[in-house]
């Protein structure tokens, strides 16, 4: 195999690695969030600093593969960044539903700044994958309408 196509198949190894784990700990936040405020079972998943670690260090990992952002990123790109994307738009959709829900009853705050980061990793990972597939990424242009007047 020549290095580019080693180098394609270790990026794909890594992204369905690092997905695969962020999968099953969504599992684990959906457990500890369908659990009654106080109750404990034995063998109750957690999601603990640990976790909110890993994803920064995956994200400090991605990044340095990756440009500096001058300006907003529009989503899209190929089918694995466009599909990160959006999921990124659902977690977050997912962090503004927990921190509702703490406001009626205890949310461990560790799974809110998890949820936090996951998101920010998904963004991270769409540029990734877009880099690492040679797709482009397209900014945002400010008052576009008005520059084709």
């Amino acid at each position: 195999m020549n290095a580019d196509v080693v180098d394609e198949y270790t990026a794909a190894a890594q992204l369905e690695e690092e997905l695969r784990w962020v999968q099953n700990k969504l599992f684990d936040v959906g457990s500890i969030l369908a659990t009654a405020p106080g109750q404990t079972f034995k063998n109750m998943p957690q999601v603990g600093a640990q976790d909110v670690t890993r994803l920064e260090k995956l994200i400090d990992r991605c990044q340095k593969d990756l440009e500096p952002l001058k300006e907003f990123i529009l989503p899209g790109g190929g089918k694995v960044s466009g599909f990160l994307h959006q999921a990124r738009t659902v977690c977050r959709r997912a962090e503004r539903l927990c921190v509702a829900l703490s406001k009626t009853e205890p949310v461990d705050s560790t799974i809110i700044k998890f949820v936090n980061r996951l998101s920010d990793a998904l963004f991270v990972l769409a540029r990734w994958v877009a880099k690492t597939q040679g797709e482009p990424e397209f900014l945002w242009e400010r008052d576009v309408a008005k520059k084709a007047e």
